[in-house]
């Protein structure tokens, strides 16, 4: 069932996703070569607690960590630990806070130090494909619409979306319904309301859209080791159009 939100609900929603949002622009300015992904996982679980909120992470199904932290070919649910962060690596951040009674989720994908040329273009189009998907996040058109159009910029520009995992709703629950994927048919899906939350969050891969779970059950990687960034966040569906609930 896809719970709509109201206009109060979506404010408390908006409160918290300042506070996501602040933790992803603490974490970019925080990262650099020689700190492991535990550290950064810290500071970015002080900033949450130290705003009133709950990591929404931290214990969902067993995850151990505030966030997920995804080196190079990981793409998601990284878990942070000893991994030191070397110049040239990209590092996809992914995170929730729970406040008041909601989740918001988003994610970025941030450079460490000087990257290759085309891991800049990964991670910028990653970005943009993005924006692309949510310019269809309106009333009236169809969950199908937002993934046509993320697939479609990921692919002219010579990379590949992520299948097997796609974005949600969000609420009450860290994931409600429904799916929403990075890929699709226009005018396919669920019809789009007014009041609804998602989660939209592209996963953009440098190779094949294959992936794999490694063997601690979390960390899911490409399968022929290529690169792959990460871009999401938490928007409300509002009679004009979508507003992003988590962008600093």
């Amino acid at each position: 069932m896809i719970l709509v939100k109201s206009e109060s609900e979506i404010e408390l929603m908006s409160e918290g996703g300042k506070i996501t949002g602040g933790a992803l622009k603490l974490a970019e300015e925080s990262i650099e070569p020689g700190m492991t992904t535990k550290a950064l996982d810290s500071i970015i679980e002080k900033y949450i607690k130290s705003h009133g909120a709950k990591p929404s992470f931290k214990n969902y199904n067993g995850f151990p960590s505030a966030a997920c932290i995804s080196v190079n070919e990981v793409i998601v649910h990284g878990i942070p630990g000893s991994r030191v962060l070397q110049e040239g690596d990209i590092v996809s951040v992914d995170i929730g806070s729970y406040y008041k009674g909601f989740h918001t989720d988003a994610a970025r994908t941030f450079a460490v130090g000087k990257v290759t040329e085309e891991a800049e273009k990964l991670i910028r189009v990653t970005q943009e494909s993005f924006f692309e998907g949510i310019k269809y996040a309106m009333p009236g058109l169809r969950i199908g619409d937002i993934g046509s159009h993320v697939q479609q910029h990921a692919e002219k520009n010579g990379f590949s979306v992520v299948r097997d995992m796609v974005g949600h709703g969000v609420g009450r629950a860290l994931h409600e319904a429904p799916d929403v994927p990075n890929y699709g048919r226009e005018g396919h899906g669920i019809r789009l309301m007014e009041g609804m939350c998602i989660a939209v969050e592209p996963m953009i891969n440098q190779g094949t859209y294959v992936i794999k779970t490694l063997s601690d059950g979390w960390t899911t990687v490409t399968s022929d080791g290529k690169l792959s960034a990460h871009y999401e966040n938490t928007i409300a569906i509002l009679k004009d159009g979508p507003v992003i609930l988590t962008l600093i």
